[in-house]
């Protein structure tokens, strides 16, 4: 499977943002799609997963309230919707895929830079 990412761009606090993930290859629906981002001299974190079908939407406590994963199986694609945009949440944005069940994501985008201004 490979994924694009993009929707990213610079916007002001407050703002919104809709990312989206495009997958090419075959994918199944049990399969997990997720959003990772990486801020510059940090850690990679996990931001927001659910699989191809939509099931089981989840996000990360940081972004809970702001963040909305959701998917569309037939055009294959995922979307991070992004509300109340903090200068915190600049990044740079990744969607990655892997198998129900595995612990390693398979598949990444190349990723999608956000950056939100104050």
């Amino acid at each position: 499977v490979q994924l694009q990412a993009c929707g990213g761009g610079l916007v002001q606090a407050g703002d919104s943002l809709r990312l989206s993930c495009a997958a090419s290859g075959r994918t199944f629906s049990s399969d997990v799609v997720a959003w990772f981002r990486q801020a510059p001299g940090k850690e990679r974190e996990w931001v927001a997963g659910l699989t191809w079908s939509g099931a089981g939407p989840k996000v990360a406590d940081s972004v809970k309230g702001r963040f909305t994963i959701s998917s569309d199986n037939y055009k294959k694609t995922a979307y991070l919707q992004m509300n109340s945009l903090k200068p915190e949440d600049t990044a740079v944005y990744y969607c990655a895929s892997k198998i129900r069940g595995s612990t390693t994501y398979g598949s990444w985008g190349q990723g999608t830079l956000v950056t939100v201004s104050s």
